[in-house]
């Protein structure tokens, strides 16, 4: 080996006996840093996804996923809006579809960001409770060096004994209800706590508000119902027109209670730019529950409540009576028949459907369909199309056009009740009106042409109302936790931690040197306000002294400890 060779061994071998011995910090020749492994991949991910930053942007993300639940319909909430639009949207569906916009409260996504922020939120919780009760049983800490340094300060003699000063600044603090204590030649006090416990409340109660929403999805209940005046309903699943329900909701947990729609009274504003609009809704029902019977109105935002359901009223509209008969006379049809608003005027549409006991005039049985219009105030003859011009019952008319054949009813596939399926119906050629429908007054009757029978529009026209009828358990939850969160908001905004000291010590002049000073947590001009008032307080009887001349030297200090001495 040569000598180079030898001196370039000897020299890497010193380099590395030096860097086993050096105190440096050794560089991290790894790419991207120093590997974390799982564990500190876990704690990472942990201490990220507890932080506040975190949690604000989680309840930020909640609240922004919520937008397409209140702009898009709802399979959740009304299957046939949904439908509608998917009708009107067929480019924009398919992509809604994959999306989950029209079950945005069920989809993953939104579950997936309601379960961080619940895991976030009580990740920062419990850390930050234990901290509260640690600042809660501790006392407020010593009184700095130099207290003219701090914010809020202020300074006087006086001639009474510096613990004459100390004992009645601990009583005027504890007065104000300071949590106050003496440490040396001090009084320390601290106040304010209840910033915090504002803060870990409303982190508490959005909680629970969370708890409270899954709590209702789970066992919530709500059905819809149409009810004609006169009719009544029992609160059993058959009895719904529809029905939903959370997926840990039992039918067996229905409220048992019925209740019977006696009347319903609608008032408009007749006259003016607001003529048409509603003015009072009201349902005069007659329900019982545990055998009783008993009377109720139900406005609107005026729920019936019975044990533990809500019965809301939601729609409402006309259900005209109409009899029909056949060839022979006899009648095969006699009903109100509830038609479906299409505007604000009422102006309905509908179907009536006679299934059972006609037969033509060869004796065949047939079924019967007729097509409604129905207007409660008709504009006139000639005066413009046929819709209403008002919804109140001030010149009802009712148009029909009739069919006869099959309605499919029994092709084992869902009718709406409210339209009609004529793809297996011959129409009626009827004589007046435009030779397919006839308008009617209440009162008068559409001969069907060929001995077929004939339809008669009654007097008696009936109004109905549709009731929403639900169980939500989580409500009051809910609500208690939104009083709480706003509760603890306002405390969180409107309370200010604060500390004062007050130090009393013998000056070289043989008077009390007192100083007082205070430090909030955050910047605020009541501090040297209230410290204005304390020292007013605490002067009444510790009364300042002549003021201290210029040249004179500071107070006394405590006595530095030995590190700071060292330094």
């Amino acid at each position: 080996m040569s000598k180079t060779d030898t001196t370039e061994t000897g020299r890497t071998a010193d380099e590395a006996a030096g860097a086993q011995l050096s105190t440096a910090p050794q560089e991290d020749t790894a790419v991207g840093g120093p590997a974390l492994g799982v564990v500190g991949w876990i704690r990472w991910f942990w201490r990220q996804l507890t932080s506040m930053r975190v949690a604000l942007i989680l309840l930020f993300m909640l609240s922004l996923g919520a937008v397409p639940g209140s702009l898009i319909p709802q399979t959740s909430a009304d299957e046939l809006k949904v439908q509608a639009f998917k009708d009107a949207h067929k480019a924009l569906t398919p992509l809604y579809e994959k999306l989950q916009f029209f079950d945005v409260y069920s989809s993953v996504w939104f579950s997936a960001i309601y379960i961080l922020l619940f895991v976030s939120l009580i990740g920062c919780i419990v850390p930050r409770s234990w901290q509260f009760v640690g600042q809660l049983r501790s006392r407020p800490p010593g009184a700095p060096r130099r207290l003219d340094r701090l914010p809020a300060y202020t300074t006087w003699h006086t001639e009474a004994e510096p613990e004459q000063v100390r004992e009645a600044a601990l009583a005027v603090l504890k007065g104000r209800r300071f949590r106050a204590h003496t440490v040396g030649n001090a009084v320390a006090a601290e106040k304010g706590y209840l910033r915090e416990a504002g803060n870990l409340a409303f982190h508490v109660a959005l909680i629970v508000m969370l708890v409270a929403f899954a709590w209702g999805q789970l066992f919530k209940s709500e059905g819809g119902k149409l009810i004609v005046e006169g009719d009544g309903f029992s609160n059993t699943l058959t009895q719904y027109d529809d029905f939903k329900s959370g997926s840990q909701f039992g039918t067996d947990e229905l409220e048992p209670f019925s209740f019977t729609l006696d009347s319903f009274t609608g008032t408009y504003e007749k006259n003016g730019p607001q003529r048409g609009t509603p003015r009072t809704f009201e349902a005069a029902v007659s329900y019982s529950q545990g055998g009783g019977d008993k009377k109720a109105v139900i406005k609107v935002n005026e729920p019936l409540k019975v044990g533990g359901s809500k019965v809301y009223l939601i729609a409402h509209g006309y259900a005209p009576v109409v009899t029909v008969k056949d060839g022979r006379g006899k009648t095969v049809f006699h009903g109100a028949v509830p038609l479906l608003p299409i505007d604000n005027n009422i102006t309905s549409t509908g179907a009536i459907k006679v299934m059972d006991g006609y037969r033509d005039k060869n004796g065949k049985k047939e079924q019967l369909g007729f097509q409604a219009f129905f207007v409660p105030t008709f504009a006139g003859a000639g005066k413009g199309t046929m819709f209403s011009q008002f919804p109140a019952l001030d010149f009802p008319v009712m148009a029909l056009t009739g069919f006869h054949g099959d309605l499919r009813v029994n092709s084992g596939l869902p009718q709406n009740v409210y339209q009609l399926d004529s793809s297996k119906m011959k129409q009626f050629d009827v004589t007046g009106g435009t030779g397919k429908a006839n308008r009617l007054l209440p009162g008068e009757t559409m001969t069907l042409p060929g001995g077929a029978g004939s339809i008669t529009f009654e007097k008696d026209i009936k109004e109905w109302a549709s009731f929403q009828i639900s169980q939500q358990p989580g409500n009051g939850l809910a609500l208690t936790g939104a009083i709480a969160a706003i509760a603890g908001l306002t405390g969180s905004l409107f309370i200010q931690r604060r500390r004062v000291w007050v130090r009393a010590v013998r000056g070289e002049d043989g008077t009390t040197v007192v100083e007082m000073a205070g430090l909030g947590r955050s910047e605020s001009a009541k501090l040297p306000e209230e410290l204005g008032d304390l020292a007013l307080a605490l002067t009444a009887q510790a009364p300042p002294t002549a003021p201290v001349p210029e040249s004179a030297e500071e107070p006394a200090e405590d006595p530095a400890p030995s590190g700071e001495a060292d330094k």
